[in-house]
């Protein structure tokens, strides 16, 4: 099939100097670029997995959670409403 592509510069030359280097068929490498690159994009890829490593911070001493308004006001100051 006949269809018309733009490629970039750089992608262009290498592909003709890959061409002259294997004494192949410019079409043939080409296409068999096409073939790798699509393989590539079509799987999915791998990702570890994020993990945390959780540490025990405590709390300052006379830090209390039961209470949120007292905590609030501990932390951004009584002023703050």
């Amino acid at each position: 099939m006949r269809t018309t592509l733009n490629i970039d510069d750089d992608v262009l030359e290498r592909a003709r100097a890959l061409s002259t280097k294997l004494h192949s068929a410019f079409k043939k490498v080409i296409n068999e670029a096409l073939r790798a690159g699509l393989e590539q994009v079509e799987k999915p890829a791998r990702q570890r997995p994020y993990v945390t490593e959780p540490h025990a911070m405590g709390l300052a001493p006379g830090v209390d959670l039961n209470n949120v308004q007292e905590l609030l006001a501990q932390v951004e100051g009584e002023d703050a409403r």
